[in-house]
C-alpha cells in the first residue's frame, strides 16, 4: 500500500531536495508550510536559500500540472498542495491559529479518510502532538547515520608476532589474509602481536594494496604542539598530509581538534608555505539566549564569535612562536590578521566563493546540516585543504542531532576515499577538571 508522507516547513527548510526522498509515494505539503516558507524566503542565511530553492522547485512542478491535484515526480511518486481546513479534527486544547497545529490536523485528516499517513517533521514537540493525536509521526531520516557505528578512524588488528617484527624493517605487511573487519582506505591501525600483547606497532590502511604502511609521521608535531595520546598522533598525521585535502576530527570539549588543526595551519602556512592562509569559520549559533546585535564592523563582530578560535591561537603563539620570545601575544595575534595569513569568515559569506590553496578550518560544524556541509565542501578550489572539528553531542541547531548533523554525515559517506582522513578524538587533554566536565556530566 502506497503511503502518504505529509511534510512539515522545517523538514524542508533541513533540505530542500527532502520531495525526492520518498520513493514511489505521495507527498503532501500542507498550504500552511508554503505559508511559512515565504516568510523564510526573506531571509539570508541558510534558510532562507533552501525555501527559495523549495519555492523555485514547486513553480517548476507547477508548470506540469495541477499541485493542488497532484504531479508526478521523477523518481514515480508524486506531490500535491493541501489546502483544507481541518475543522473539528482537532481536540479544543490545540489553537488553530498556530500553523504546526493545522498541519497536523491535515495529517489527522488524511488518516482519518483510509490514507496510510506518515508525519515528517524535525520538531520533537510536534511529533509527540502529533502521536499522542494517533499519527505516525517521524524524523526526517535520509542524512542520518547510526552513532554507535560511526567510523572511527582507526582499528586493532591482531597479526602474527613475525609480522610485527616485518612491520618495523620494512615499514609495511601484507593484509590481503585479513579477514576479519572491514578496512577503509586511509584507516589508522594498531597492530598487536598474536602472542605478546604488549607488543604492538602504529599503521595506516592502504585498500589498493591491501596492506598495512607506517604513519608517514613518526613524531608529529606543528609549532610545539605535540600529540598527547594515541588519537592525537593519528590526527597530526592527517593533518600534516599534504596528499589528503579533507579532514574530520569528532570528539568531546578539551580533545584538542581546533588546537591540533590550527597549529597544523599555522605551520603549513607560514613555516612550509604549502597554503596562502589559514582561513577559519565556525557556524553562528549562540549558546544559551542570544545577546542580540553586535555593534562594529564584520569583522568586529566576528571577533566575538571567534574567541574560541582566538584561546587557541594564544596557546600556540605563548609558546615563542612567531618572531621575538618577548612580543606580546596579542601583538602577535594582530600580526597574523594584519598580514592576512589567518583569516576569519562567517560561514554565511562562504557561498559563492571559489577558495584556492587555503588551509580551511571548520571549526563547530556539528551545528552544520548536511547540505551546508556539502556548499562549503564544495567551495574547496585546487591546493585547499579542509578540516571540519566538532563534537557530536554539544548540538545548539534545534532541528540537529548526534546523528543528523554534518559533519558525522560527511565521514560516514567520505569513509574509504584516498583525499579523505578521520579520527574520533576521545580522551580529553584540556585539564583534568575538563576531562572529569566530559565524562561526567
Amino acid at each position: 500500500m502506497k503511503k502518504t508522507f505529509v511534510l512539515d516547513t522545517n523538514v524542508l527548510i533541513h533540505n530542500p531536495h527532502a520531495l525526492e526522498s520518498f520513493e514511489e509515494n505521495t507527498v503532501v505539503i500542507p498550504l500552511g508550510v508554503i505559508e511559512e516558507l515565504d516568510t523564510f524566503k526573506k531571509y539570508e542565511d541558510e534558510r532562507g536559500r533552501n525555501a527559495r530553492e523549495v519555492a523555485r522547485m514547486l513553480d517548476t512542478l507547477r508548470h506540469k500540472g495541477n499541485l493542488q491535484e497532484g504531479v508526478p515526480l521523477a523518481n514515480g511518486g508524486m506531490v500535491r498542495v493541501d489546502i483544507s481546513t481541518p475543522t473539528g479534527v482537532l481536540p479544543t486544547a490545540l489553537s488553530h491559529m498556530k500553523i504546526d497545529n493545522n498541519i497536523i490536523g491535515i495529517a489527522l485528516s488524511l488518516k482519518q479518510k483510509g490514507e496510510n499517513v506518515k508525519f515528517i517533521t524535525k520538531d520533537i514537540n510536534v511529533r509527540i502532538k502529533a502521536d499522542a493525536l494517533g499519527v505516525v509521526s517521524e524524523d526526517f531520516e535520509t542524512n542520518k547515520v547510526n552513532m554507535d557505528e560511526l567510523y572511527s578512524g582507526w582499528a586493532t588488528i591482531t597479526v602474527k608476532d613475525a609480522e610485527i617484527d616485518e612491520f618495523y624493517k620494512l615499514g609495511k605487511i601484507s593484509l590481503k589474509a585479513q579477514t576479519e573487519q572491514k578496512l577503509y582506505e586511509n584507516e589508522f591501525l594498531l597492530l598487536k602481536s598474536d602472542i605478546h600483547e604488549a607488543k604492538t606497532a602504529l599503521g595506516i590502511y592502504k585498500d589498493s594494496l591491501k596492506e598495512a604502511q607506517s604513519l608517514w609521521f613518526k613524531d608529529p608535531e606543528a609549532w610545539g604542539i605535540k600529540a598527547l595520546n594515541r588519537e592525537q598522533h593519528f590526527a597530526l598525521n592527517l593533518l600534516l598530509n599534504d596528499r589528503i585535502p579533507m579532514v574530520t576530527l569528532v570528539g568531546s570539549a578539551g580533545t584538542g581538534k581546533t588546537l591540533l588543526a590550527l597549529a597544523a595551519g599555522l605551520l603549513k602556512t607560514l613555516d612550509e608555505k604549502k597554503y596562502r592562509r589559514v582561513l577559519v569559520s565556525r557556524p553562528i549559533v549562540p549558546l544559551g539566549k542570544d545577546i542580540g546585535y553586535l555593534p562594529g564592523t564584520k569583522d568586529e563582530k566576528l571577533m566575538n564569535w571567534m574567541q574560541p578560535i582566538f584561546d587557541n591561537l594564544e596557546f600556540i603563539l605563548d609558546k615563542g612562536h612567531l618572531q621575538s620570545d618577548t612580543e606580546e601575544v596579542d601583538d602577535k595575534v594582530q600580526y597574523l590578521l594584519d598580514s592576512h595569513k589567518l583569516e576569519m569568515e562567517a560561514l554565511t559569506y562562504i557561498r559563492g566563493r571559489s577558495i584556492p590553496k587555503q588551509f580551511m578550518i571548520v571549526d563547530e560544524a556539528q551545528n552544520l546540516t548536511p547540505h551546508e556541509i556539502k556548499t562549503i565542501v564544495s567551495r574547496a578550489g585546487v591546493g585547499t585543504k579542509i578540516i571540519l572539528t566538532g563534537d557530536p553531542y554539544q548540538i545548539d541547531n534545534p532541528y540537529l542531532d548526534a546523528s543528523s548533523n554534518g559533519i558525522v554525515y560527511l565521514a560516514e559517506r567520505f569513509k574509504g576515499n584516498e583525499m579523505f582522513g578521520h579520527i574520533t578524538l576521545s580522551k580529553s587533554e584540556r585539564s583534568p577538571l575538563a576531562a572529569l566536565a566530559a565524562k561526567a556530566l
